[in-house]
């Protein structure tokens, strides 16, 4: 999969001395130093998009059963003495939140 990028003047951006985009170092890449905002100019962390996104292949996540190995089965009753001594929580979003996020109930 190609990802094409072109700037208003095509090679260069904005400004020369902050070289942010750069060729990966992994054939057909390229890697941005910062943050990348989608549908908006203050994104507050690495990627945000504001707006439905569409993933036509698949979305890799570190627990994602291809990133690991030797999975095996474990004691059930260790593991259910384990989540007993788990804290559970019920909590509500902050309204700023909340809101910048579109969540209606929180």
């Amino acid at each position: 999969q190609r990802f094409f990028f072109q700037a208003s003047n095509p090679g260069q951006f904005e400004n020369d001395s902050d070289v942010l985009w750069q060729r990966g170092h992994v054939p057909e890449t390229i890697v941005y130093h910062g943050r990348v905002g989608i549908n908006t100019d203050a994104p507050d962390d690495a990627l945000v998009v504001c707006g439905n996104a569409k993933v036509m292949g698949r979305v890799m996540h570190p627990s994602d059963s291809r990133a690991k190995q030797n999975i095996r089965e474990v004691d059930t009753n260790e593991q259910l003495r384990r989540i007993t001594q788990m804290r559970l929580v019920e909590y509500d979003y902050k309204p700023e939140f909340a809101s910048v996020m579109g969540i209606e109930d929180t």
